[in-house]
């Protein structure tokens, strides 16, 4: 399991408190995160109505419920599934650094939708850039020796000794 960073988590805790336009309560950022309340509200800012009921009060299974919408709602968001923390990895403390990941690539993935002007979080996504050669520019490139071919303008390995061993001078 990969170490926490506090530093990404502040991070994460002032986008949503940017994005949500509300202070978030103070404590630890588990703790704030576990009921699933903040991460519902969240995920309404980005696409709302995604949520449609969230849990304030109740047992721990009613909570738990909370976590499971976000998780549904980011998924149709557009996070790769492979991205999203399991429920207990947040609820019981189990694996913080995957909901870390998770909420980057939540905050990563708002740049693909041209709704949302927020603040960013993380790195620019890349876009494409795709490139279109005709078939002479294709052809052209077949008359070129590289230097994986062996042909290096005269330098050669001659003189170089052994493998391993020191140059002389």
């Amino acid at each position: 399991m990969p170490a926490r960073n506090k530093e990404q988590e502040n991070e994460i805790l002032t986008w949503i408190e940017t994005v949500l336009g509300e202070k978030l309560p103070p404590g630890n950022y588990e703790d704030i995160l576990k009921d699933g309340v903040i991460l519902c509200k969240l995920i309404n800012k980005l696409a709302p109505g995604s949520v449609k009921k969230i849990q304030t009060k109740g047992t721990n299974f009613q909570l738990m419920e909370n976590v499971q919408r976000f998780q549904a709602a980011i998924k149709e968001y557009g996070v790769p599934q492979e991205e999203i923390f399991q429920t207990a990895d947040l609820f019981e403390k189990r694996n913080i650094p995957q909901v870390t990941l998770c909420l980057y690539a939540l905050g990563r993935i708002t740049q693909k939708h041209p709704e949302y002007t927020g603040p960013r979080l993380g790195p620019k996504m890349a876009e494409e850039n795709k490139r279109l050669f005709t078939e002479d520019q294709l052809r052209a490139s077949e008359g070129h020796l590289n230097l994986q071919m062996g042909y290096n303008k005269g330098a050669s390995q001659a003189g170089h000794g052994g493998f391993g061993n020191t140059r002389h001078m």
